[in-house]
């Protein structure tokens, strides 16, 4: 039930800052190294790899690995064989000499799933590679430090294809994958009927083997998820050329869920991806969290009272919060309570929305929040431009709607 970035681009400015800095270097007496050639004989050789994999070229494929790496290599061939690719690259970025006839490469790579990925997706790799007769070889190839480990590299993949989702599953029972692509294709059309701008109306699901890998899958450790159903990564604002997002489900969180709770998950995550290009630095975790919820319950036979329990209890307690909940409020190592509390705060803040001004107004003020050129005023720029209300005004009018749906 959230959404993560797959992280922040270096601004051109620190860039250009950057560049002089090592202008400077230069300038006072460093010499520069002019590029050593091998790094141009290692991107070649991955190219041609790159293109054998396309091709379905198993040989050709081997063809890169020294005899100690094939059996590797040969395992990779096959499990990708499941990812239906429409592209796969190598970008090397800097080669390290580690010995005579050997160096290890810094290397992005990236993957493209046919029919979601208008671009790469690209993790940081790290491959040793030797010499011999004058051609490089890899002799081995891991995430480097801080990147995912992809779903293929975790096991065998099992791909289920759905009217309008792509479930790539490791480790799970085909009738599980089955279920959540029924799940997604039934989500898609329930966004869609209340998000207007466009976007891609399918969905691609990663479901690992256990939490251990979706924290591999996500580049961290997935303890910090546990009890958490599912996530959405990918990139905030909109770019030409950008990876479709990937709902990760959490198969232990997952499981134990009853019917409703499972579509209600998937639904809410698909208004993550639906959001995705309107959704920005500008945005707070109430109002995108809180609109995911707002789809996922519309129309559903939940009243807030069953909903929200936490934060029934503390409003039947007196405790009625003063105001909207923080970012930080919403992290996943904290309290349990004080998590739900957030999250049925921001979707009862969508709800009064809705119900006062209308869906309508409900999803513009969303795409105005997201069009803010920063975070600072975001909001309030909205609530008076969408909702003729002030932060002060929304914030009491909102404290009254806990009081009568939960009280």
């Amino acid at each position: 039930m959230a959404e993560q970035g797959w992280g922040a681009r270096r601004p051109a400015a620190a860039l250009l800052a950057l560049v002089l800095a090592l202008a400077a270097l230069v300038g006072c007496g460093t010499t520069a190294r002019p590029a050593d050639p091998a790094l141009r004989q290692v991107q070649a050789l991955l190219d041609r790899h790159a293109e054998a994999l396309l091709d379905r070229d198993e040989t050709g494929w081997l063809a890169a690995a020294a005899p100690a790496h094939r059996a590797a290599a040969r395992t990779e061939f096959r499990r990708l064989a499941r990812v239906p690719l429409a592209g796969w690259s190598y970008r090397v970025t800097g080669v390290d000499r580690t010995g005579e006839g050997r160096l290890t490469a810094r290397v992005e790579r990236g993957h493209r799933v046919a029919g979601y990925d208008a671009g790469p997706l690209e993790a940081g790799r790290v491959m040793d590679l030797a010499e011999r007769d004058g051609r490089w070889y890899v002799t081995g190839e891991r995430p480097a430090e801080g990147a995912p480990v992809r779903l293929w590299e975790q096991g065998e993949v099992t791909a289920v294809r759905g009217a309008r989702s792509l479930v790539l599953g490791v480790g799970q029972d085909r009738d599980r994958l089955d279920e959540i692509a029924r799940l997604a294709d039934r989500a898609v059309p329930a966004v869609d009927a209340v998000w207007s701008p466009q976007w891609a109306r399918r969905v691609l699901v990663l479901v690992p083997g256990s939490l251990d890998a979706m924290g591999g899958l996500l580049a961290v450790d997935g303890s910090q998820y546990r009890g958490i159903a599912a996530v959405t990564t990918g990139e905030t604002g909109h770019r030409a050329g950008a990876p479709a997002d990937r709902v990760i489900v959490n198969p232990e969180a997952y499981g134990v869920l009853g019917a409703f709770g499972r579509e209600l998950i998937l639904t809410h995550e698909t208004v993550h991806v639906a959001t995705r290009a309107h959704t920005s630095p500008a945005t707070p975790v109430w109002l995108s969290e809180g609109l995911a919820d707002w789809v996922a319950y519309r129309g559903g036979v939940r009243t807030p009272a069953e909903a929200a329990p936490e934060l029934r209890r503390a409003v039947r307690a007196g405790d009625v919060p003063a105001a909207l909940p923080e970012d930080a409020d919403f992290g996943f190592e904290g309290d349990g309570d004080a998590l739900a509390r957030a999250y049925e705060s921001g979707w009862l803040a969508c709800a009064m929305i809705a119900d006062r001004w209308g869906e309508d107004r409900l999803t513009a003020f969303y795409r105005e929040v997201g069009a803010h050129p920063g975070r600072e005023g975001a909001v309030e720029s909205a609530l008076r431009k969408v909702l003729d209300t002030t932060p002060e005004r929304f914030t009491e009018d909102w404290r009254a709607y806990l009081r009568e749906r939960l009280g």
